[in-house]
């Protein structure tokens, strides 16, 4: 997932100021993930669970309501299908926002020491880990979409 994120920031670095942004909460967000389990359970693992909970959420709202208008925007101004096909992402892309969410709304006070609540923590880890990974390809071909396109199709208007 790391690696993935890497290569996404290779390849839309530098598209806008928004973009770069939202990739560097990214990376933040699936390092925190990472680090999750190797958290201490009686120091550290309430807080570092708090805190990434709120990471995802400002990267899920930075992509609902910052990123994603920016690039249906730029979708809009071409009217070459893009917008359409992006579009039909959004279903796909909710279904993670859905599992964040609800991840959101168990963990972010969480004061789990049981072993039952750090079972059912692991699981819902690994279930949100896979949203997530999704979610970023998803992200990453709604981006391919609507900015590559449109890129190539300023590149060949602007003249030599």
């Amino acid at each position: 997932m790391l690696e993935k994120c890497h290569n996404a920031q290779e390849r839309w670095g530098g598209v806008s100021d928004i973009i770069d942004h939202w990739l560097a909460e990214r990376q933040k967000l699936i390092s925190f993930f990472v680090a999750l389990p190797q958290q201490n359970v009686h120091e550290t693992l309430n807080d570092k669970i708090q805190e990434f909970c709120q990471l995802m959420m400002d990267y899920i709202s930075s992509g609902h309501f910052e990123v994603y208008e920016q690039l249906l925007k730029q979708g809009s101004e071409f009217n070459d299908g893009s917008l359409e096909q992006a579009q039909e992402l959004f279903p796909k892309i909710q279904a993670s926002t859905d599992i964040a969410l609800d991840f959101n709304d168990i963990y972010s006070d969480f004061e789990g020491a049981t072993l039952q609540e750090m079972y059912d923590l692991t699981c819902q880890l690994s279930s949100l880990g896979e949203a997530l990974e999704e979610r970023f390809s998803l992200e990453d071909t709604m981006i391919e979409i609507l900015h590559t396109a449109h890129r190539e199709q300023v590149f060949s208007e602007t003249p030599a």
